[in-house]
């Protein structure tokens, strides 16, 4: 099971690094069980597991130290009588005498033989899975990612033992794990840190009840993970955990995309926007994960910009037009100021930052020269307006032919016969240029020329917008 090989390949990278020579027993023993079990509050709920499998009267967090020896002692005593099951071993199939049973993930049919020190490491294996938004977790076989994720136990423990953190919630170690790598690879990590410095990064969210650990995005822990790996691509394992367990499977996960992503960001807008704009692309980058998984890697095409998709229909026009802020009757100059700043600010958030991520992933899904690419649909769609905006007064003959027939076609055909009518109408001076767009139209793919029109849309859009 995954889970054995990711717990050796940590156990194995954690010897070196500390200089022990530890088992998989005797680092469950000392490391494992008193981070996770050891304690009022757990970090796992393994369940039916001997660690939360109570007696009567009994509770998790009233359990004293020698209650909590005695699961420990219960599960060596199951581990070395031979019982491997979901309860005992992690990520193995549930008991169930013909056939697995319906919650069982991470399993095969193939017969393997598993030694005691096995079960252990499939402990130590599940404790290090990453969480994710969606409902899903990943392991990564690479020992830097999982010494990370070690480094973070520490931290989370140490935040529940906090008496006035007492509303944090326990049991949540997958969730943590996977805001933990995502804050421990990125730019805004720092060595000392507290709980508040971690709020404010997006680890916990508030209930009535108590604080939960919020799952991060995929997307942001992809981007940060890139800057680690930021020529790399390898394999990660993504499953669930719940009622029903899921197994959806080995995926690549091309890291050197994300950070070519960021370098086309920068190029198209600067260095100083990109950083600026960091939080946004984190969070809007990125289909839902299991959508993701279907396309057969994490790259580039997974990375799809949340709320695009709506502008690939005909009759979905991109609006970036500048917010109009009527000043009303007694208001002062700083008021009014301040109701226009803020107009600008959501402006800049809800048009231009989208606007922005819209138009990187767009010219990174055209496969040849894409910085030409970028100029190019720059000054076609100033053509485009430049075609409309000389209309008859009070026509709008033009409009139509742009947004109801060029921009509404879904086939390189109906393109070329919209362009076909501005060709026959436009000023000379442009006509080499919608001459030249008709000729790249004809030699793009399907694929390829669904992408440009949605971005030649965001360029006119934007070419309205500053004219």
């Amino acid at each position: 099971m995954i889970t054995v090989n990711i717990g050796r390949t940590f156990l194995r990278a954690y010897n070196q690094k500390y200089e022990k020579e530890l088992t998989a027993k005797e680092f469950f023993e000392q490391e494992y069980f008193e981070l996770f079990f050891n304690h009022p509050k757990y970090l796992q709920w393994p369940t039916n597991s001997p660690f939360v499998q109570m007696k009567k009267g009994q509770k998790p967090h009233l359990l004293n130290n020698q209650e909590r020896i005695e699961k420990l002692d219960n599960l060596h005593e199951k581990i070395a009588t031979g019982e491997i099951d979901a309860s005992i071993a992690i990520g193995f199939p549930a008991s169930e005498s013909k056939e697995f049973a319906t919650t069982s993930g991470l399993v095969t049919d193939l017969m393997i033989n598993h030694s005691n020190e096995d079960i252990y490491y499939s402990w130590i294996g599940s404790g290090l899975s990453i969480g994710v938004s969606g409902g899903y977790a990943i392991l990564f076989d690479k020992p830097d990612i999982l010494l990370k994720t070690y480094e973070g136990w520490k931290v989370y423990r140490q935040f529940l033992n906090n008496p006035t953190l007492d509303r944090l919630a326990g049991n949540k170690i997958t969730s943590w794990n996977g805001q933990w790598l995502s804050y421990s690879f990125s730019k805004e990590f720092r060595q000392f840190f507290d709980y508040a410095s971690l709020d404010r990064h997006g680890f916990f969210k508030l209930s009535n009840a108590e604080t939960v650990i919020e799952t991060v995005k995929w997307s942001k822990l992809f981007f940060n993970l890139s800057k680690q790996f930021p020529e790399n691509s390898f394999t990660g394992y993504v499953f669930s955990f719940g009622q029903t367990n899921k197994t959806l499977g080995f995926f690549p996960f091309k890291f050197q995309h994300a950070q070519k992503l960021i370098g086309f960001y920068r190029i198209l807008f600067g260095d100083s926007v990109a950083i600026k704009d960091a939080s946004y692309y984190e969070s809007m980058y990125g289909i839902h994960l299991k959508r993701a998984c279907e396309l057969g890697a994490i790259g580039i095409q997974a990375l799809e910009p949340e709320g695009l998709r709506k502008y690939f229909d005909k009759d979905k026009m991109p609006n970036l037009s500048k917010s109009i802020i009527a000043r009303k009757n007694g208001q002062s100059d700083v008021e009014y100021a301040t109701i226009v700043q803020e107009a600008e600010k959501k402006d800049y958030e809800n048009k231009i930052i989208p606007f922005r991520i819209y138009k990187t992933w767009l010219l990174a899904m055209i496969t040849k020269n894409k910085e030409q690419i970028s100029d190019y649909t720059q000054e076609i769609a100033k053509a485009i307006y430049e075609y409309r905006a000389a209309d008859k007064k009070g026509s709008k003959k033009r409009a139509n032919i742009v947004e109801n027939q060029l921009f509404a076609s879904k086939t390189k055909k109906g393109f070329l016969e919209a362009l076909t009518e501005i060709i026959s109408e436009v000023e000379e001076q442009r006509l080499s240029d919608f001459k030249d767009l008709r000729d790249r139209i004809h030699e793009m793919t399907n694929e390829d020329f669904g992408y440009f029109v949605v971005l030649l849309k965001f360029d006119y859009a934007y070419q309205t917008r500053i004219s």
